[in-house]
């Protein structure tokens, strides 16, 4: 199957048209001003000292690379010539920063070229692998192609030090990232050079490698622990482990490597089935930022950094071209409106980098205990998702369409417009749908009668038509309107009971947005909340966040939480008072202020 690019696809209105304006005005120049503030600029003039402020890290060429690559796809549709005049002063300076050797890694150049490609656990693969990332998207969207000369010339280096010579003090990257970005340049230069070296770190993984760092959750914790095609479950650093089996599949899809697609297919099926959170996030636990074991998804202290949605919504849109099986468009929809969406400040100026599903009150946290934080900052000390939420948002009309053969494949439902060949048929789609708001979607196809292949979500229940492998086929004839309706009606989604803390309990959703309570609307102790698995919801708007809402008559256990109140007592003693119980979206949590949060809520 073939995607059709962003580069082709307009969004035209509604959700994501206002996401992608917030991410073009606000989001880019936010995420600009902080890493100015911070030195991650400066940086690359490698004149660094002691007593200056903002001492460099090793990784922050990435954090600039993830930037230059989200502005070079914002200029692919919008204009920002001083954001690009910003960005081209960069590659100057990496440019004139690079070695003689061909070299790139600001901070190991300036404060220990002796001790290059000697850390695994450096990243400077995977800052080179952003870098590559940067330069395509800059030298296709603004024709500039001095960041990929340079890259190029970086490559040299790599292959001469990692596949001719073998005198690195590690075989493959701790951080995976590279890879990717490897099968990214092959396809956009088509030198076989870049897919050889893209199997090549992709085939030494886990084969006894040398320095895997002296990290005491190796080998799981860089996916070295096994040969890839042999892995069969998610282990280890959430970021890491994605952006490898995007690479993976990249590699499967391109060298029709059936063994390395089931092992890309198994490890899928692990997360989307025994380790992924109702929003779509991945890697339960801070240690390591990594995936646990099946099942274990805590909700107060659930890390699922920002990245590792992103990375998933990557490997799932790999895994799309290779099956014509929904479950894929569904991930990333399931992400897409919730793990990935909750990012952000509804202003898009402040992210998170952790996304917990249960926020408790201030008085139940325990000293000592790590909590993640509660409201979204401007900027972070490892700062890696702010860009990387900016470059995807950027890039969201990378998933909506696909072709084969004869069909078009509808995989998110988003109002745009694209123009593509069908097999030999030009064609032109026009998308129209207020989703998530409702679920009427109009599709007119101009050029040519053409079929077409819809998305029906998984959670919705009622629809016309017969569907294979969750797409309705249907003919799209030259000029007419084809009209699809998706039945919304709000519903509550248990967990399997192996997922221990949500027992007995229920996560409310209407279409694909998961909702949650927050304080702020419903009092304190949400958990003394109770719904009826049957209440009737009311669809509304809360006009300071400009969200839905939905309301519902529910119960809350009347407390007393005087000095005096017992500690325990009988269970006919206990008194509920009817309230009005009023859900917001998930993404939309933490936007006003601190406030106590659950998305899991007891249902009777």
């Amino acid at each position: 199957m073939k995607n059709i690019g962003f580069e082709n696809v307009t969004i035209t209105g509604g959700f994501w048209k206002d996401q992608q304006d917030i991410n073009k005005n606000n989001s880019v120049y936010s995420v600009y001003n902080r890493f100015y503030d911070t030195g991650r600029f400066e940086s690359l003039k490698q004149d660094w000292q002691k007593g200056m402020p903002n001492r460099p890290h090793f990784f922050w060429d990435s954090d600039v690379a993830k930037w230059i690559e989200a502005l070079a796809y914002i200029l692919c549709k919008t204009p920002c010539d001083d954001l690009e005049a910003k960005a081209d002063e960069m590659i100057d300076l990496i440019e004139k920063g690079q070695a003689e050797n061909g070299y790139i890694n600001s901070y190991l150049l300036h404060f220990e070229p002796d001790n290059i490609f000697s850390d695994r656990n450096r990243h400077e693969l995977y800052t080179i692998g952003h870098l590559i990332e940067a330069a395509i998207a800059y030298d296709k969207f603004t024709g500039k192609r001095k960041l990929l000369d340079c890259m190029e010339k970086c490559l040299d280096r790599v292959y001469k030090v990692f596949i001719e010579e073998n005198s690195a003090g590690f075989v493959t990257p701790g951080h995976e990232e590279i890879e990717l970005a490897l099968v990214k340049l092959y396809k956009y230069t088509g030198n076989e050079k870049y897919l050889e070296m893209a199997k090549f770190f992709i085939d030494k993984r886990g084969l006894n490698e040398k320095n895997e760092s002296s990290n005491p959750f190796e080998p799981k914790y860089s996916q070295s622990h096994l040969p890839v095609r042999e892995q069969t479950t998610a282990e280890g650093h959430a970021v890491r482990a994605v952006y490898l089996y995007t690479a993976m599949a990249d590699l499967a899809s391109l060298t029709k490597d059936a063994e390395l697609l089931k092992a890309c297919e198994t490890v899928f099926s692990n997360i989307v089935n025994k380790r992924m959170y109702i929003t779509g996030g991945i890697g339960s636990t801070p240690v390591g930022e990594a995936f646990t074991k099946d099942y274990d998804l805590p909700n107060i202290s659930a890390y699922t950094e920002s990245c590792a949605a992103i990375g998933l919504i990557f490997f799932a849109s790999r895994m799309q071209l290779t099956s014509k099986d929904s479950i894929y468009g569904d991930i990333i929809e399931r992400i897409l409106y919730n793990g990935f969406l909750s990012n952000k400040t509804l202003d898009g100026k402040a992210f998170f980098y952790e996304n917990p599903l249960e926020i408790p009150p201030k008085e139940s946290k325990v000293d000592g205990v790590r909590y993640p934080i509660t409201q979204r900052l401007e900027v972070f000390g490892c700062s890696c998702c702010p860009p990387n939420i900016v470059r995807l948002l950027a890039t969201l009309g990378d998933y909506i369409y696909s072709t084969d053969e004869d069909t078009l494949f509808i995989h998110q439902y988003v109002s745009s417009e694209a123009s593509f060949e069908v097999g030999s048929k030009q064609v032109k789609v026009v998308q129209s749908t207020s989703y998530p708001t409702d679920g009427r979607i109009s599709i007119t196809c101009t050029g040519a009668d053409i079929k077409a292949a819809l998305r029906i979500p998984y959670w919705c229940d009622s629809y016309a038509g017969r569907t294979v492998n969750g797409y309705l086929y249907v003919d799209l004839k030259d000029g007419e309107t084809f009209e699809l309706t998706l039945d919304m009606t709000p519903r509550f989604i248990s967990a399997d009971v192996r997922v221990n803390e949500d027992i007995g309990k229920a996560a409310l959703m209407r279409g694909p947005v998961v909702f949650c309570l927050e304080e702020v609307d419903n009092g304190p102790y949400l958990r003394s909340i109770r719904m009826r698995e049957d209440a009737s919801f009311t669809l509304g708007t809360d006009e300071k966040l400009g969200v839905m809402t939905l309301t519902a008559d529910a119960e809350k256990l009347i407390s007393d939480v005087s000095d005096n109140a017992p500690l325990y007592f009988g269970t006919k003693t206990r008194k509920y008072e009817k309230i009005r119980a009023k859900f917001i979206p998930y993404y939309a949590f933490a936007n006003r202020g601190e406030s106590e949060m659950i998305v899991f809520t007891s249902v009777i």
